[in-house]
């Protein structure tokens, strides 16, 4: 199927995906705990004829059962090898209930490794494996690709990418996300659809998690930022365990119908069912839906930018934005000196300080002799997008260089720059529209710079039309007003602000650097400022400059205000107040400036204690051994630091997790810092006053669950509050979980599961733990998990994450802070 075809699917009314796989093969014969794709292998007839009814239902697109046949989740149950033959054999399965009645769509998922550098996986390695379980299933004979419940950005990128090189099949992408509205690795509804998009799927939406009732507002933001269809593939409510022990869900087939209804009028045209949902429900959704118009919607007027986890958005007369110029090493021989080393820490800082002066945009630029700039390009983007959520430009002047970061930035970025010099301009913007980004477009060519603006207005239109060409449009472009030295051109300033006006009269976003304008002349400061507030009257978007220069922004944000732009009052007295409250904080003796506090735990408390704490924070691995070293040099004890500095500092992550200011890569980041200054600690608090032992805690992933990211953060943050955590692994039967439990004498089992197919495990856990005599305190966890299935299978406890689990451990165990 080409991607026309499946554009015309969706004209007037919508189309009808299948409903749940797993839970109706359950409940046909399917063992908890097997290989699913194997066993449907083995009982073809099962989920043909499970898909026939689907079909009957009303279905336009069955999923084909691929959903864990990569070559990572296979040689968890050792089928690595059969990889080619189970995707073809698979698709040939639904291929036949299909019959020509529908279309067949392979299933594609998380590998459940982690990416670097939360896990071991590289980016490439991942989409190496996308690829090759991608070809396989294209040359199966599948119409579509439906890439689904995915949890991280990041990953979907890989499959997306994966997908446009392997083929030229329709790309489908939905994202599953948490009550709070974001997926569990801190990304929205808003910023995955512009991300998705801007990379070529043909759709977005949300799968699994929760249901329709739930799912609306997910919808609606996805709906507001894209043109392409909204899926829409909801589970039938939330599960729960009826008297039989038997997972159902409180949502029944009218119900769901009427829910997926409203998601129609919110925004969604492709429908179907995850969990729980049988073909009762696809049929019930096909009556009750077949007759609604879909929602007509336009490309979004705005232009949007993101990071992995927050979008920005702006249009031709909203509010002036700066791009922080600091992250670039020209002229700053202490950065300079930093990356010939191979340390970040100015990067960082300059990150930090431009976002809490106002920058609404990062530049990153990586250009100087001496280090490889590539490698460092790639390590900034990673180290910057740990400290702040905002989108990055990537600056360089090499095509590979900006080609590499712009493959692995795990959002929109905004590319510094294209001009129409043909040594790279051709190679150059095919890969701008390749990964989805907006583009600095900068009016010099093979001539030089242009004479005049009748020369401007020309190359402007050239790349235009080549970048329409390609499948782009205006609101991808940002174009550079170009300033010259008004001391050498004493028509330059007036040059650039035609400019300026020119672009916004024909639509375009500007951009302007302001330095050059005030180049050899005295107080440039001043000269920048006048000119910046000028370009703003004319309808400059943004500029590229130091956020920290206080009268520059002053005047900007001042400016803003008097042209009646929307909020800008509330936004210039936001950022008087900040600036007043920092020279206030600045002019008191001794006060931390670190941007969250933490309180003094001691008396005359060394700095180097406050660094240590900042590490944990901050998740800097690499650095807080060192400073764990040099804390004890000056005379710290082992357990002075651990109780001043690292449990402090690991409680204000959970609390900043708990407040959605932080997401899991900073978690899991942070965790994994104070792991390592335990490590060193260890033998050193062994060796001290002889502190009683903590107690044991068992962990696990519950048999049939081979997910286990939740369940290795538990274990890592229990172990670092000195709890002597034994972790089972996943997919563990519970006679040996109780066995464990017995042999370590454990005064707590950790149970976690995903999935509705295996929750029902961790029952049989706590009765084989009662049969066995077993007096630990059990807890579980999970994506699929509530606090009234905890109450009903009689487990002592629920956490909703890995921070909640060490305070729950703490409280059933009368373990004081």
């Amino acid at each position: 199927m080409t991607k026309n075809e499946f554009k015309d699917l969706i004209k007037e009314h919508p189309i009808y995906l299948d409903g749940a796989t797993g839970s109706n093969l359950l409940k046909r014969g399917m063992p908890a705990g097997v290989c699913p794709e194997k066993w449907i292998l083995e009982h073809r007839d099962v989920l043909i004829g499970l898909q026939k009814e689907f079909i009957e239902a009303g279905s336009n697109i069955i999923y084909a059962p691929t959903f864990t046949a990569n070559s990572v989740k296979l040689k968890e149950y050792g089928l690595g090898d059969d990889i080619e033959w189970m995707n073809k054999e698979l698709v040939a399965i639904s291929k036949e209930a299909a019959d020509g009645r529908c279309l067949v769509a392979a299933d594609i998922t998380m590998t459940g490794e982690q990416l670097s550098p939360m896990g071991t996986m590289d980016f490439e390695e991942l989409i190496a494996i996308y690829k090759e379980q991608i070809g396989y299933l294209v040359s199966a004979g599948v119409d579509i690709l439906a890439v689904e419940t995915m949890m991280s950005l990041q990953e979907s990128r890989a499959a997306l990418i994966a997908a446009k090189e392997v083929c030229e099949l329709p790309v489908i992408v939905t994202m599953t996300f948490e009550a709070d509205g974001r997926t569990l690795y801190g990304t929205d509804a808003k910023t995955a659809a512009i991300v998705l998009e801007s990379l070529g799927a043909d759709a977005v939406g949300a799968n699994c998690s929760t249901g329709p009732d739930k799912m609306a507002e997910v919808i609606r933001s996805m709906a507001e930022v894209t043109s392409i269809p909204i899926i829409a593939k909801p589970n039938a409510g939330l599960p729960y365990l009826d008297k039989d022990g038997n997972t159902v869900y409180d949502m029944n087939s009218d119900d769901f119908a009427a829910g997926m209804a409203m998601l129609v009028e919110t925004g969604a045209s492709i429908l179907g069912g995850c969990c729980g949902t049988t073909p009762e429900y696809i049929e019930k959704l096909c009556t009750h839906t077949k007759a609604m118009e879909i929602k007509k919607r336009k490309k979004a007027e705005k232009r949007y930018l993101t990071s992995e986890r927050q979008a920005v958005e702006f249009g031709l007369n909203d509010n002036f934005m700066i791009v922080g110029e600091r992250i670039n090493p020209t002229g700053k021989k202490k950065l300079q000196e930093q990356l010939r080393a191979g340390n970040m820490d100015m990067v960082m800082e300059f990150a930090e300080a431009q976002e809490a002066c106002g920058a609404a945009i990062l530049d990153i630029n990586m250009g100087m002799s001496g280090i490889n700039e590539k490698e460092m390009m790639l390590r900034a983007l990673e180290e910057v997008g740990g400290v702040t959520n905002l989108p990055l430009a990537i600056d360089s002047s090499h095509v590979e260089v900006l080609e590499e970061a712009l493959r692995r930035y795990p959002g929109r970025a905004l590319v510094n720059s294209v001009s129409y010099e043909s040594a790279k301009f051709e190679s150059l913007l095919p890969i701008v529209k390749k990964y989805g980004a907006m583009f600095i477009l900068l009016p010099v060519s093979d001539e030089g710079l242009p004479k005049n603006l009748e020369e401007k207005k020309e190359i402007i239109h050239k790349i235009t039309k080549r970048a329409v060409a390609l499948g782009m449009d205006k609101k991808d472009i940002v174009v550079d007003g170009l300033v010259a030295t008004v001391g050498a051109d004493k028509r330059a300033a007036l040059e650039t602000l035609q400019t300026i006006r020119y672009c916004k009269e024909n639509g375009y976003a500007t951009v302007c650097g302001l330095s050059n304008i005030s180049f050899g002349l005295p107080q440039r400061g001043y000269i920048n400022t006048a000119f910046l507030t000028m370009a703003i009257q004319e309808g400059l978007t943004m500029a590229i400059a130091n956020p920290s220069q206080e009268l520059l922004v002053c005047s900007a944000f001042a400016a803003d205000l008097l042209l009646n732009k929307e909020e800008a009052d509330i936004r210039y007295i936001e950022l008087i107040g900040g600036i007043e409250e920092k020279k206030k904080k600045e002019e008191a003796p001794g006060e931390n400036l670190s941007t969250v506090k933490r309180e003094e735990k001691t008396s005359g408390n060394a700095s180097i204690m406050d660094v240590i704490w900042e590490a944990v924070l901050k998740g800097n691995r690499k650095k807080i051994t060192e400073y764990t070293i040099s804390a004890l040099e000056e005379g710290k004890t082992p357990q002075s630091i651990l109780n001043d500095a690292l449990l402090p500092a690991i409680n204000e992550v959970g609390d900043l997790f708990d407040k959605g200011k932080y997401f899991l890569p900073q978690l899991i980041s942070s965790a994994e810092a104070m792991k390592a200054a335990i490590e060193y600690l260890e033998p050193l608090l062994k060796e001290g006053n002889g502190k009683q032992e903590m107690p044991a805690v068992i962990i696990a992933t519950v048999e049939g669950d081979i997910h286990d990211i939740g369940k290795n953060l538990v274990a890592l943050m229990l172990k670092n509050y000195g709890f002597r955590v034994v972790d089972l692994g996943k997919d563990v039967p519970k006679e040996h979980i109780i066995q464990a439990a017995i042999e370590h004498n454990a005064s707590v089992i950790a149970l976690s599961a995903l999935m509705t197919t295996t929750m029902q495990e961790m029952r049989k856990v706590i009765s084989h733990a009662r049969e066995q005599g077993v007096k630990a305190k059990v807890i579980i966890g999970g994506a699929v998990i509530t606090q009234d299935y905890a109450d009903e299978i009689g487990a002592d406890g629920y956490s909703k994450d890995a921070a909640d689990a060490v305070k729950l451990t703490k409280r059933i165990l009368h373990i004081s802070e």
